[in-house]
Parts: structure tokens; C-alpha cells; sequence
């Protein structure tokens, strides 16, 4: 009887990796330099941070990455951007699941960015001709 792994998979040299499962994807902690990287203000849309990728943890390669299963929905008023980016090309393993968000609220843009290989990462930007946040007080 084969052992089932709900939170891990096994490879055929029998090594463990840590595996995140996000909305039922699992995403490979050991593909990875630095799980979920602090990205300050860069809210990616699409594309792959490959700095970050140290390489396949299933075939070994380092190689691009391939864009799946991308949805976007909307959500009061809510752009969602949900896509398993972080595909290796060479054997297809899923290495994360990126989420990328973009709504208006009140006179501002709100971005927001979530992927284990990508980062987390907020911004936030004015639509208007000037920020209200940088205005200074002239009297």
C-alpha cells in the first residue's frame, strides 16, 4: 500500500519537499531561494521573478517558466489575476500560483501581488493629477 502525502510529495529518490498548498495547488517551498520575498511596491501582473528560482526541485533544470490556467475575474469592482506561472517547462512540476490584484478605491489605484517564487508585495498610486498624500500645507 502506497503512503499518501496530503502536505508533501515524494520523488523517486525518495526526497521530501515542502510543498504550501494554496486553493488546493501545491506550490514547491524547495524550488525557491526565499518563500514569498518581500517585493515593497512591484506588483507584477505576469512573468516570473527567476531570481528567486534556485531551479526545478523534481528534474534539477533552471529554465523559463510557463504561464497556465490564467483567470481573471472581477469582484466588486476587484480585478483578480490568478495564474500558475511558476510551471517548469521540462517536466511541468508547479512551483507556485500566482495572485495579483487591482482595484480603485476613493482617488487611488490598490495593487496587490502574491506568489510563493514571486513575492508579496502592495501599491498604491493617486488618479489624480496630484497626490493628496504629498500635498504639503502652504500657511
Amino acid at each position: 500500500m502506497r503512503q499518501s502525502f496530503s502536505s508533501r510529495e515524494v520523488s523517486p529518490s525518495r526526497k521530501y519537499w515542502r510543498t504550501f498548498p494554496v486553493n488546493g495547488v501545491a506550490m514547491c517551498g524547495d524550488c525557491v531561494e526565499k518563500e514569498y520575498p518581500n517585493r515593497g511596491n512591484i506588483c507584477l501582473e505576469n512573468g516570473s521573478f527567476l531570481l528567486n528560482f534556485t531551479g526545478c526541485a523534481v528534474c534539477g533544470k533552471r529554465d523559463f517558466m510557463l504561464i497556465t490556467n490564467k483567470s481573471l475575474k472581477e469582484e466588486d469592482g476587484e480585478e483578480i489575476v490568478t495564474y500558475d506561472p511558476d510551471l517548469c517547462q521540462n517536466c511541468h512540476h508547479v512551483v507556485a500560483r500566482h495572485e495579483y490584484t487591482f482595484s480603485i478605491m476613493d482617488e487611488f489605484q490598490e495593487y496587490t501581488m502574491l506568489c510563493l517564487l514571486c513575492g508579496k508585495a502592495e501599491d498604491t498610486i493617486s488618479i489624480l493629477p496630484d497626490d493628496p498624500r504629498q500635498m504639503t500645507l502652504l500657511f
